[in-house]
């Protein structure tokens, strides 16, 4: 059976950090879905979906076993109807932690057959967050050695 993981996120933006997490993944799964969720408890996007789906797909244009995708329901339902066993997240530290298990633990609720699989982000990556890149950014600072890809 192909081992597929559902990569779920805002991702506003997707970062370097989401991108090492995707390309680590890689060696656990055969199939790897980037889903772009439209998040209820963020009143608008810093960014528009559409920019950032397009971003996304650039960076993994060279990857056929990722693929990039947008929801609006849950993550659980999302995961059945995408024949994803796995919830691939990255944890940078112990408050990602929390915030990650208590969704876990739903999810696995939802729908029993998920499994999420925790990936420790890499050290040099561990500071990236995307609300500090938004805040950066919208100052005028230079955010592209944070990005896999350009912004322009």
């Amino acid at each position: 059976m192909k081992r597929i993981a559902l990569f779920p996120g805002s991702f506003d933006p997707f970062t370097k950090g989401h991108e090492d997490i995707v390309l680590r993944g890689l060696s656990l799964f055969d199939e790897i879905i980037v889903a772009v969720g439209y998040n209820s408890g963020k009143s608008q996007r810093y960014f528009k979906i559409d920019f950032m789906l397009e971003r996304i797909r650039q960076t993994f244009e060279n990857q056929p076993a990722i693929s990039v995708i947008t929801y609006s329901e849950l993550t659980a339902e999302l995961a059945k109807r995408e024949g994803a066993r796995f919830l691939l997240r990255g944890l940078r530290n112990t408050t990602d932690f929390e915030y990650e298990n208590s969704i876990a633990q739903i999810n696995r609720k939802l729908n029993a057959e998920l499994e999420s699989v925790f990936l420790i982000t890499s050290p040099n990556l561990a500071a990236i967050s995307s609300s500090i890149i938004r805040e950066v950014h919208r100052y005028g600072g230079d955010v592209s050695d944070l990005l896999p890809y350009r912004l322009e």
